[in-house]
C-alpha cells in the first residue's frame, strides 16, 4: 500500500528541479499497485517553488528551532487577542530579528545543498515565515517540512506592533474609550471579511491550479507511455530491417548458388550426351570388329 504522508515527505525534501519526476514515478508507482485514488492524490501534489522549498530544508533542518518560531507565533497571536500592547512590541521585535535571522539561515542551507538562492528568494523566504507564525495550520504544515506552496498571507498580523526603536521610549499606555473600541471592532471585522475574500479567492485559484498540475502530470505520464510504446515500436521496426536486410542477403546467395547449379547440370548434361555417343561409336566399332552387324543405337 502506497502511503501518501510518506511519498510527500520525501517529494518536498527533494530540490525542485527534481519534483517533477519523482513525483510522477510514485504515480506510476501507485497506478500500477491499483491504488488509482492514491495516484491522483499524488499526481495533485504541487511542485514547490524555490522559496518554499527553501523554508522547508530549514524546517528540516532544525525541528527545536522550527517549534520555538511555532511558540512565537502562538505567543504573538494570545498578544493580539488581548491586546497586550507592550508584549506585542516586544514580541514583534523578536519576530523580526528571528526570522531575518532564520531566512538567512535558509539561505545558507539551500547553498550547501547545491541550490543557490537570490535575496529576492530570501525575502520571500521572510514573509513566509511571517505567515507561518499567523497561521496555525500552515505552520503546522511548514513544521513537517511538506509546505506546498506559500500560504496566504494574513492581512496585518505582521505588523501587530511597532518596533521599539534604540533610545525611543514606548508610546505612553491609554485607556481607549468605547467609541475607540468600538471603531476598531469595526475595522477589524471588515478586515476578516477582507481576509475571508481573499482566501476563498486565493483556495479557489488554487484549486484551478492543482487541477492544472493533475492535467499536466496526466498528460506527461501519457506522453512518456507513448514515447516508449514508440520506442519499441522503432526498436521492432529496426529487428525486421536487420532481418530483412539478412534475408535478402541469403536469398542473393542462393539465387548465385542455383545459377551456379543450373550451370553445372548444363555442361553435364552435355558431358554426358557426348559420352552416350562415343559410347555408342564404341559399341559400333566393336561389332564391326567382331564381325557382327552394328548395334540400333537406342
Amino acid at each position: 500500500m502506497v502511503d501518501l504522508d510518506a511519498v510527500a515527505t520525501e517529494l518536498y525534501g527533494l530540490r525542485p528541479e527534481e519534483f517533477t519526476a519523482a513525483r510522477d514515478a510514485h504515480v506510476a508507482e501507485a497506478r500500477r499497485a491499483g491504488e488509482r485514488d492514491v495516484a491522483k492524490r499524488i499526481a495533485a501534489l504541487r511542485k514547490p517553488t524555490l522559496a518554499v522549498w527553501a523554508a522547508n530544508l530549514l524546517a528540516r533542518a532544525d525541528a527545536d528551532q522550527a517549534r520555538r518560531l511555532l511558540v512565537l507565533g502562538r505567543e504573538l497571536r494570545e498578544a493580539h487577542r488581548t491586546l497586550a500592547g507592550e508584549d506585542l512590541r516586544k514580541l514583534s521585535h523578536q519576530q523580526h530579528v528571528v526570522i531575518a535571522a532564520m531566512a538567512t539561515e535558509a539561505r545558507r542551507l539551500a547553498g550547501g545543498a547545491g541550490q543557490e538562492v537570490s535575496e529576492g528568494v530570501q525575502r520571500e523566504v521572510e514573509q513566509i515565515l511571517r505567515t507561518v507564525l499567523a497561521d496555525p495550520d500552515a505552520a503546522e504544515t511548514w513544521a513537517r517540512g511538506v509546505l506546498a506552496k506559500a500560504p496566504p498571507q494574513v492581512v496585518g498580523f505582521a505588523e501587530l506592533a511597532p518596533v521599539d526603536v534604540p533610545g525611543t521610549a514606548p508610546p505612553p499606555k491609554r485607556r481607549k474609550a468605547e467609541p475607540e473600541a468600538e471603531a476598531a471592532a469595526k475595522a477589524d471585522n471588515r478586515a476578516a471579511q477582507a481576509q475571508a475574500r481573499a482566501r476563498a479567492e486565493a483556495d479557489r485559484t488554487d484549486r484551478e491550479a492543482e487541477l492544472a498540475e493533475e492535467a499536466l502530470a496526466t498528460a506527461e505520464s501519457e506522453r512518456a507511455r507513448a514515447r516508449a510504446a514508440l520506442g519499441a515500436l522503432d526498436e521492432q521496426i529496426r529487428d525486421l530491417r536487420a532481418q530483412l536486410d539478412r534475408t535478402r542477403q541469403e536469398r542473393d546467395r542462393l539465387g548465385a548458388a542455383a545459377k551456379e547449379a543450373d550451370r553445372r547440370h548444363r555442361q553435364a548434361a552435355r558431358e554426358a550426351k557426348t559420352a552416350r555417343a562415343a559410347a555408342g561409336k564404341a559399341r559400333n566399332a566393336l561389332d564391326a570388329a567382331a564381325g557382327g552387324t552394328p548395334r540400333a543405337r537406342h
